[in-house]
């Protein structure tokens, strides 16, 4: 018994010694940056011109609802107004309708073009709710030093930004030797049908495949990595899927006075507990562990040896992950029931009954394993599952952060933004660069804004807006980028 005890001690002794001595080995993996200091963006002057931008309402209300043609039309000629130098440099075609894609030729044409991504298509503001909004959604207005209105944080500071720094580079004499290409969406809102699709596609026919592709999608968070004192840097290096399927169950109508054991109501209602009471298995993999390994060696030594020895504590860091809606979406496919429907009077059985899920795919999964393991879950033959969309969107690939692209990428952020922690993420809605995976594999995710405590529920909601020094940060970022993919040629 004495002999087994000490094995017991022993192997808990070795078993320490091996989880501390991988945490302490574990190193910081930022890349080292001075801070650039040479961009003397106007802030006040690039804040007044995303204001004027946000008072057009360029609003997408849904695939079968038509554009304003007015208002985008508008628009795009603000856009030709206010920044003339880039108008009469870059050459500005049309895709899709509206869709603005400008063309900065480079010197060298053996260097593969820079592409950089943005919308200026804005979700509506639903009826009702425009007097919770401190300052008009389309007012554009500025106050205390934040710019307010809809397209504030997505996305037409990405748009404006990127038009600032070209602006800015032009008249500082800058010509660039590698092609740079904005590409700058009309339809994101909707899946980019029209637009983003339409650029590929032009793209594919002229045979150009960029050397890498930047869009929306990764921003920097602040306090909200547990253990991280510094702001998080996300970039964005692959997309969840998302499909929709529709539940169905049939059963008899008839008087509500005879009913049977269970009605279609009574079906679907199990099915839909089913499916909330057995969730997807979690997967602390790809992009959600590339994410961990960049920011464990921040994190002080007790969530180091946690992050250092997954080989042990996956479990437990999989659970603890579970615990919150934002986390618990990185480690495993989500499903939300977001719709219902059946029965049409108090007293009459609904021969029929409905309900939509929503299910966001991890990377590895697919819709249509999505949809068998439903089918699993359920175990109902009275429920039948039928996807929504004609083409359900599978998770987008997953992008090398060992790519050159992605190190010039990560340098410039911590160039511009010294103050991060810059570390790869898994995006859990969409953007228009998933479509770009058809000319380069190089697609990555981010934009330097700012979002802390609750900002991020003002993406689509009420009170959308942006700081003043945030956005002058943005149009920094953006010429930082060129200059850098310039210089690495």
């Amino acid at each position: 018994m004495k002999k087994f005890i000490l094995a017991v001690l022993l192997v808990i002794v070795v078993l320490g010694a091996v989880v501390l001595t991988r945490a302490l080995m574990m190193t910081p993996v930022q890349v080292q940056a001075a801070p650039v200091t040479d961009i003397d963006v106007d802030a006040r002057a690039a804040a007044e011109h995303l204001g004027a931008a946000i008072r057009f309402p360029t609003i997408s209300f849904g695939v079968s609802a038509p554009l304003s043609k007015d208002d985008f039309e508008a628009f795009h000629a603000y856009l030709e107004t206010t920044y003339p130098q880039t108008h009469a440099t870059l050459k500005r075609e049309l895709v899709g309708g509206f869709t603005l894609l400008y063309t900065w030729q480079g010197t060298n044409a053996g260097l593969k073009p820079l592409v950089v991504l943005g919308h200026f298509d804005v979700v509506p503001v639903p009826p009702g709710t425009e007097q919770d909004w401190t300052h008009p959604p389309f007012g554009g207005e500025i106050h205390d030093g934040v710019v307010w209105g809809r397209g504030a944080a997505d996305d037409k500071q990405n748009v404006i930004g990127a038009m600032e720094a070209v602006e800015w580079l032009i008249a500082k004499g800058f010509t660039p030797k590698r092609t740079v290409i904005l590409s700058f969406g009309h339809d994101e809102e909707l899946g980019g049908p029209n637009g983003a699709q339409g650029v590929v596609a032009l793209m594919k026919e002229r045979g150009i495949a960029p050397e890498c592709v930047v869009d929306e999608g990764g921003s920097i968070l602040e306090g909200k990595m547990p253990g991280v004192n510094e702001p998080t840097a996300l970039i964005g290096i692959a997309e969840k899927g998302y499909v929709s399927f529709s539940l169905t169950a049939n059963h008899e109508g008839g008087h509500s006075s005879t009913p049977p054991k269970h009605s279609a109501i009574g079906i679907l209602a199990e099915a839909i507990t089913k499916i909330e009471n057995n969730p997807f298995p979690g997967s602390l993999s790809g992009p959600t562990k590339q994410m961990f390994a960049a920011v464990g060696p921040e994190m002080p030594l007790g969530q180091r040896i946690v992050f250092a020895n997954l080989w042990l504590f996956r479990p437990i860091v999989e659970r603890l992950l579970s615990g919150s809606p934002e986390t618990n979406a990185v480690v495993r496919t989500t499903t939300a029931v977001t719709m219902i429907d059946g029965g049409v009077k108090d007293n009459v059985l609904p021969p029929e009954a409905k309900a939509v899920v929503n299910v966001r795919i991890l990377p590895g999964e697919s819709a249509d394993s999505a949809k068998q393991r439903l089918i699993e879950i359920i175990a109902d033959d009275r429920v039948k599952i039928e996807a929504i969309e004609k083409e359900p969107r599978d998770p987008s690939p997953v992008s090398d952060v060992n790519a050159a692209s992605y190190k010039l990428l990560e340098r410039t952020v911590r160039e511009v933004c010294p103050d991060v922690i810059v570390a790869p993420f898994l995006v859990l809605g969409g953007t228009d660069s998933r479509h770009f995976y058809d000319v380069t594999p190089n697609v990555y995710r981010f934009v330097p804004a700012r979002f802390k405590g609750n900002d991020l529920a003002m993406v689509h909601g009420v009170n959308e807006r942006m700081r003043v020094e945030n956005f002058a940060e943005i149009c920094r970022f953006y010429v930082q980028l060129i200059r850098n993919f310039d210089a690495a040629s």
